[in-house]
């Protein structure tokens, strides 16, 4: 029929993968659980081995299921790619500096002994060639980048130890697959000099965008900030990911060392925030295809009449990379709880297990059968990861524990501050110069030691989550100060407390004005924007000792202040005032 629309593949797998992410992520949000086993668990069900082997006798399934597997590889791989620049975002160049022992030193001592001691387990037992062996060995060795780092983040003592680890491993991808390459019983000389080329190719690549990147990118992303244009900002951060993926990928590296090297240059720009905001719905959304893709991976008939061989296997590789992990980190200082729980994390293997695989077996060293077996092993270790994180997290509070919240003794009101960072230790400071009892709860394990050891008073507890300010004594507690830097985590804090505790005063951080006003519209009683505060003490300051007068200044600063407290309580729909100034400066 003439203008009747005919869904292509394309677009109906597309409806099967955002109807999938709708279903997902909400749902399993609901119940706290991450939604990367949820995705994993959608492709199994929509794939070619799961509601997908029904479509001959079920052709309407064809509307719910995937219809071309293969069409999604690339967007998988845009999904690692952008996920390898934001990580880029969060490092810039003198973060990475800081972490090059670990990365060249643990990297590349976890990556050796795992893949070395798996190839001759490999070669003794199950008979492997030599060459076949290696491939296998180093192979399992890889983590995965994708599902490890939004588990484990980049900023605490075990996303610091991942990331290291991680990273040295996406540096080792493109050495490794030419080497078996040159293994291959076909291979001539051509296959390391192919490599050298590649490698010498690669490094003025690299160069060149280095360079390159830190004359153009501030210019360009000045050019799109002037136009306002929310489009033209993701435009542009989209060209300088894609662009330098290719750059790489087009002298043989992996494209994710392009990718990670534009989210380093622009991380040393002004507009990295502004960048990571604008990319981040793009990062989680071609993620889930990543992530769906290994579901499709999965047949579970073939594990289930394999379902022995398979479990020894995925248990061996979990248990021997979580242990040799877990000691490397332990003799290079980290701390017990961190060393077990990297060592648990970091077991599985990887999305990059399946690419040397490929090359494996494609290169003849190991046959077909072997390659399938693995990559069920890896689609299985990849679905257990997040399970594995919170296996990490029990076993690290039990070979390292952290004092309960129980230990902390309620024996007078004394105000509770959320978050035992910088800013909570200083509030803390000044509760105590005048007198005032306070306790201090955060969830991270290192800042609550920490703090101990600094002679604050601090309990171990998510203040977010079940009775944990209940134990404190909130009931009876003066006030509460939210000090961390999570504005969603903030808000939902206050409106929590204003609930259950109508009288209670609450005093929020907030990043800038807007933030201080939805604090404000979920219940703080105060809200202080840090970058306000900031900003008048460096105005003050500077036009004190350039001269002018102290009394003009103050005058201006408080004139300045009630500008902002006006804004506020218009953007926040509020009856009354707030109040922006310091007792010092109302006096």
């Amino acid at each position: 029929m003439a203008g009747e629309l005919a869904p292509s593949p394309m677009l109906s797998d597309a409806l099967v993968i955002l109807g999938a992410a709708g279903i997902v992520i909400p749902v399993f949000a609901r119940f706290r659980i991450t939604p990367i086993i949820g995705f994993i668990l959608i492709g199994i069900a929509v794939g070619p081995y799961g509601l997908g082997s029904l479509v001959p006798q079920i052709p309407w399934l064809a509307h719910i299921t995937i219809t071309d597997p293969e069409g999604l590889t690339p967007f998988a791989d845009f999904g690692i790619i952008l996920l390898l620049f934001a990580i880029g975002l969060e490092l810039s160049f003198n973060r990475l500096w800081q972490l090059r022992r670990l990365v060249f030193g643990l990297g590349a001592l976890e990556l050796l002994i795992i893949g070395s001691s798996l190839a001759a387990f490999l070669g003794m037992v199950n008979g492997q060639a030599w060459t076949g062996a290696l491939a296998l060995g180093f192979a399992l060795a890889f983590s995965s980048t994708a599902i490890v780092l939004p588990i484990s983040g980049t900023k605490t003592p075990v996303g610091r130890a991942a990331l290291s680890m991680l990273l040295f491993e996406d540096i080792m991808i493109v050495p490794i697959v030419f080497i078996l390459g040159a293994m291959a019983p076909h291979a001539q000389d051509a296959g390391w000099s192919g490599m050298v080329d590649t490698l010498w190719q690669g490094g003025l690549v690299v160069a060149a965008l280095l360079v390159l990147g830190r004359i153009a990118l501030p210019r360009l992303f000045a050019q799109a900030a002037r136009t306002k244009s929310p489009e033209l900002f993701l435009a542009a951060s989209l060209l300088v990911v894609i662009g330098a993926s290719l750059a790489t990928a087009a002298t043989g590296l992996s494209p994710i060392v392009g990718a990670l090297i534009a989210g380093l240059l622009i991380a040393e720009t002004e507009y990295h925030a502004e960048v990571e905001t604008i990319m981040d719905p793009f990062k989680g959304l071609a993620l889930g295809v990543f992530l769906i893709t290994v579901g499709m991976s999965i047949n579970l008939i073939t594990i289930w009449e394999n379902l022995g061989p398979i479990m020894l296997a995925v248990v061996g590789v979990l248990v021997f990379k979580a242990i040799v992990t877990g000691i490397l980190l332990r003799l290079m200082g980290a701390r017990r709880g961190t060393s077990a729980e990297t060592g648990v994390l970091m077991a599985s293997p990887s999305e990059t297990t399946l690419i040397v695989l490929a090359a494996a077996s494609s290169a003849l060293l190991i046959d077909a059968e072997t390659a399938q077996f693995w990559q069920i092993v890896t689609a299985i270790g990849l679905t257990v990861t997040p399970l594995l994180a919170r296996l990490g997290r029990v076993i690290a509070r039990r070979v390292e524990p952290v004092p309960e919240l129980a230990q902390v003794e309620v024996d007078e009101p004394r105000t509770i501050i959320v978050g035992a960072g910088r800013v909570g230790r200083l509030v803390a400071d000044m509760l105590a110069k005048h007198n005032k009892p306070y306790v201090t709860i955060d969830s991270d394990p290192d800042l609550i030691e920490r703090a101990k050891r600094e002679g604050y008073r601090a309990a171990f507890g998510d203040a977010a989550r079940g009775d944990a300010l209940s134990r404190l004594g909130i009931e009876t507690a003066p006030a509460v100060v939210l000090t961390m830097d999570e504005p969603v985590l903030a808000q939902r804090l206050v409106a929590k407390l204003r609930a259950a505790h109508p009288d209670l005063l609450i005093v929020a951080r907030a990043r800038d004005p807007e933030h201080a006003a939805a604090l404000y519209r979920a219940g703080a009683s105060h809200a202080v924007p840090e970058t306000l505060e900031a900003t008048l003490q460096l105005s003050e300051a500077v036009l004190v000792d350039i001269g002018v007068a102290m009394g003009p200044v103050i005058a201006s600063i408080h004139e300045k202040r009630d500008e902002f407290r006006e804004q506020l309580e218009r953007d926040g729909q509020l009856d009354f005032r707030p109040k922006l100034r310091t007792s010092s400066a109302d006096s």
